[in-house]
């Protein structure tokens, strides 16, 4: 089998009834489009998520399947799975099938005009299906990042994401680090460009986190993003 172009990388923890939906527009999006793999992440699901996954294998060659031995969080998940992938490029999707497949291509087609120095196209819902209380927190927790990492990026919530592997490997590694992939990135000294995309309602399972919770944990993780900024240094290297 030659080599992908593209890793599609998706987290999951109780979802089994979203991923076979998923996988099949993913493919609809992509096959005959670009060399594609599937990478999913099961984050030790305590329900029949592994098992779905396993039998989808037999009618999608291009899915892969990890599996956390202990639930270990979405961030480690994520890099778990672009470790694991084979393709330059990677796109992530939450599981929860709010990010739609179909917004893939687009982001392709924007990588194609961009500058090389681009290496993070990040997804923008410019409609959002959530309920009112979580895109009011949402909106909340956006504009006092934007304040502090002045990533000028709308929204860094948002799943589906495209980037380079070799630049997502070579950022800090911590948990939650893939709410911040933006200011890091620019860290780092790459570009960033904000894509809108379409966002779907959930249509089955319910979502693990609260919007205290997002808070609570993105205080202090807001914080340490803002103190490794202020502390990096980088320069262009000769080699001679």
């Amino acid at each position: 089998m030659s080599e992908p172009q593209l890793s599609v990388v998706v987290p999951v923890f109780n979802e089994r009834d979203n991923v076979a939906p998923l996988v099949g527009e993913i493919v609809a999006a992509l096959r005959g489009q670009v060399d594609f793999e599937i990478v999913y992440v099961d984050d030790n699901s305590k329900d029949d998520t592994l098992a779905v996954l396993e039998s989808l294998k037999l009618t999608h060659p291009e899915l892969r399947v990890l599996h956390h031995v202990q639930q270990s969080g979405q961030s480690t998940a994520v890099r778990n799975g672009i470790k694991a992938a084979r393709a330059p490029w990677i796109a992530t999707l939450d599981g929860d099938g709010q990010n739609d497949p179909a917004d893939i291509p687009k982001m392709l087609a924007a990588r194609a005009t961009a500058p090389t120095q681009v290496k993070l196209f990040a997804g923008w819902r410019v409609n959002r299906q959530d309920s009112g209380s979580k895109r009011w927190a949402s909106k909340w927790a956006n504009a006092i990042r934007a304040r502090m990492l002045r990533d000028d990026t709308p929204d860094t919530g948002c799943g589906i994401k495209l980037f380079e592997r070799a630049a997502f490997l070579d950022l800090p590694y911590f948990d939650h680090m893939h709410r911040f992939l933006p200011a890091l990135m620019q860290r780092a000294g790459w570009k960033t460009i904000s894509v809108p995309v379409n966002h779907r309602h959930r249509t089955a399972g319910v979502s693990k986190y609260n919007n205290l919770n997002r808070a609570l944990v993105g205080i202090r993780d807001l914080r340490g993003v803002a103190w490794l900024i202020a502390r990096s240094r980088r320069t262009d290297v000769q080699e001679r």
